[in-house]
């Protein structure tokens, strides 16, 4: 089993239902398991204008499916939820980014683990830290350093 991070993200369609959804979705992956998820969190919009606040989450996974299979199941579960990809950091329903597989480093056409903006945003950090406070990602960057260097701003945490 490998050690995997899923950051979830929603700001359509009850964005708080569809990443609580998506949480226990991803219990239903083959050959997976979720082991703990942050919290949720509230986040101004990446991209363009206009677009309502995201809801946030960071999801801990223990997987035997190849970083491929997973990502496969992933858009699956996006799909499920009428993801669609219109506008590049758009809104949208769902979105699931494998944030990290291991202490693999994958770079594709299709996929790029660590995830290529995960360590400048704050939504992807702070809940990372919540349930994984010591990691180190692959390329031996600590994260309670990346946190000093991103401040949560006007992320917020929610309360249960």
């Amino acid at each position: 089993m490998i050690r995997c991070y899923i950051g979830l993200g929603s700001n359509l369609e009850d964005p708080r239902g569809q990443v609580s959804r998506a949480l226990q979705e991803l219990e239903q992956i083959p050959q997976s398991q979720l082991v703990t998820a942050s919290s949720l969190y509230r986040s101004d919009p990446v991209g363009p204008p206009g677009q309502p606040d995201y809801i946030n989450a960071v999801a801990c996974l223990d997987s035997a499916l190849e970083p491929y299979a997973l990502l496969d199941q992933l858009q699956a579960i996006e799909q499920a939820h009428q993801r669609v990809r219109k506008i590049h950091w758009g809104p949208r329903t769902l979105d699931l980014d494998l944030l990290l597989y291991g202490d693999q480093i994958i770079a594709s056409e299709r996929l790029t683990v660590p995830h290529a903006f995960m360590k400048e945003r704050s939504f992807v950090l702070w809940p990372l830290a919540e349930i994984a406070p010591q990691l180190r990602l692959p390329d031996g960057s600590d994260l309670q350093r990346l946190l000093a260097q991103c401040p949560m701003g006007t992320l917020q945490q929610i309360p249960v």
